[in-house]
């Protein structure tokens, strides 16, 4: 006989998968006991860089239940950003998530009917939604979620559709039936690590994020150090090397989500209409996408380093 846990557990997946969702996977509120020690040493090395929001809530961080009364569940989704048509190799680079409209509002809007299934067909459940907007480690839930493995790069690595994805949770208060990890399936590969163009990948497992390219481009509000001139590879806005160069990727298909499509404009612009870009075409080309949190000011910091 199935019980109510296997029932509704099953017909959330279901639902996820209508909604547009690659992939749904579900753990078990608890402190993360593995992730505690990681977190802490890198905080110590100081390996976030300026990202000073790294180091608040680091106990929420590590327990849900902190975060959401009387959590119990957490649910895990992917959803897939992998574009059909990328921009010329020639350009100044833009990382390929953010191509199309931003993806906090894209997702939520997911969560909010995901939710409200739930509320409808399994009763008044308490929880929140979460996309990349709390201290929610979502890359370790994930993992322990049976949606993949971390890679050496420190993303979220499937064998079936590589890596480049979204992740997002719904932290419920209801028991749920939960998910088995899958293995590590890197290997002896160091693709990532030998393609950094920054060094960022300190040693496998493990992102020196003052280091890394993303977070040169959107999280610095300074001037870029000059021990990265030459070797930011074109990249105005983000990062995809380590994620481009993996083998995992050979299986990236492309996303079937209208909203992240690009700007028409997009695609065709050179350097030379990069250099010469104006607020007003930033603001039309990039009205609703994720890009605007650099600002225009802080696009065109990151060009003029790249010149």
């Amino acid at each position: 006989m199935i019980n109510n846990r296997e029932k509704h557990s099953a017909l959330i997946k279901k639902e996820a998968l209508r909604l547009g969702f690659i992939s749904c996977g579900i753990s078990k509120a608890e402190f993360l006991e593995e992730e505690a020690p990681r977190l802490e040493k890198w905080l110590q090395e100081n390996r976030h860089g300026q990202m000073q929001y790294m180091e608040n809530h680091f106990d929420k961080r590590l327990d849900p239940r902190l975060l959401v009364e009387g959590s119990k569940s957490v649910i895990s989704l992917l959803l897939n950003y992998y574009p059909e048509e990328k921009q010329n190799d020639n350009s100044y680079k833009l990382s390929k998530y953010a191509y199309g409209n931003d993806y906090h509002h894209v997702i939520k809007s997911k969560l909010k009917e995901l939710k409200n299934f739930i509320d409808e067909e399994i009763g008044e459940v308490g929880g929140r939604a979460f996309v990349d907007s709390a201290p929610v480690l979502d890359k370790a839930w994930a993992a322990k979620s049976g949606l993949g493995w971390i890679g050496k790069h420190s993303n979220l690595l499937t064998q079936q559709v590589g890596s480049f994805y979204f992740i997002a949770e719904l932290i419920l208060d209801i028991d749920l039936m939960y998910d088995a990890k899958v293995t590590d399936h890197c290997g002896t590969c160091t693709a990532c690590i030998d393609a950094c163009p920054t060094q960022a990948i300190v040693e496998p497992y493990k992102v020196d994020g003052s280091k890394c390219i993303s977070y040169l481009t959107i999280e610095l509000k300074n001037e870029m150090p000059s021990e990265f001139q030459g070797k930011m590879d074109n990249w105005m806005f983000g990062c995809d090397v380590c994620q481009d160069v993996c083998p995992w990727n050979r299986f990236s298909k492309a996303h079937s989500e209208p909203l992240f499509n690009p700007h028409p404009d997009l695609l065709s612009m050179s350097k030379k209409d990069w250099e010469e870009i104006t607020e007003d075409v930033f603001k039309k080309v990039f009205q609703k996408s994720a890009v605007k949190r650099t600002k225009f000011s802080g696009l065109q910091r990151n060009i003029k380093f790249l010149k």
